[in-house]
């Protein structure tokens, strides 16, 4: 199952995935919400998921989808190339994370990886992860919980506390508590601050 907000992105995949012999695209959802309700009726082997979506993203969908189905074998393809979002969505439970600039064949490799039960990180980005771990070196953000790194990449990218509550089913009094918590963690007084954070770590564009 193809997960993108975009259609023409998800026609190029499904046209790419479809001339491969062992790859069927049986199911292509739009946003978070609509690949949480229609996982278990598809019960694809795989779903390659972006995490920049309109409404719950991705993260908060392959959280839910999890949730559900700890089996699920999904593969993250998104445009960040940090090294904080492959690590988020491998707690969360995905099997995978291949940045959108790859290759073609990479991609397959990929979902066949992950079609077997296997992890797949891309190279050169698993390589940064290798050597963050070993020098024992940290991103600032690595203190917030799933739900506040969330929380706090939305309110980077100037989404107001209302707007948050809305998209993450939340009450505003609980996202205003996450806040507090962020800013505590993280060191921060206010909104720019956060945008400032983000942005050193390469999580928004400046």
């Amino acid at each position: 199952m193809l997960v993108d907000d975009h259609a023409v992105v998800r026609m190029g995949f499904s046209l790419l995935l479809n001339s491969t012999k062992d790859i069927e695209v049986v199911a292509e959802a739009g946003s978070g919400e609509d690949a949480c309700r229609m996982y278990p009726e598809v019960k694809p082997d795989v779903v390659v998921m972006d995490i920049a979506m309109p409404g719950i993203g991705g993260l908060d969908a392959l959280m839910r989808i999890v949730a559900k189905d700890p089996s699920a074998r999904i593969l993250v393809l998104s445009a960040h190339e940090d090294t904080i979002h492959p690590t988020r969505v491998m707690q969360a439970g995905a099997l995978g994370y291949l940045t959108k600039r790859g290759a073609a064949e990479e991609l397959i490799g990929a979902i066949r990886q992950v079609a077997k039960g296997k992890t797949f990180v891309e190279p050169a980005i698993a390589q940064q992860m290798a050597v963050q771990h070993a020098t024992g070196r940290q991103s600032p953000v690595d203190v917030l919980t799933a739900r506040e790194f969330e929380v706090f990449v939305a309110l980077a990218r100037g989404r107001s506390v209302t707007e948050i509550a809305e998209t993450l089913s939340l009450s505003p009094s609980t996202v205003g508590t996450h806040l507090y918590n962020i800013k505590q963690k993280l060191g921060a007084s206010n909104a720019a601050e956060l945008a400032l954070i983000a942005i050193r770590n390469r999580l928004i564009e400046p």
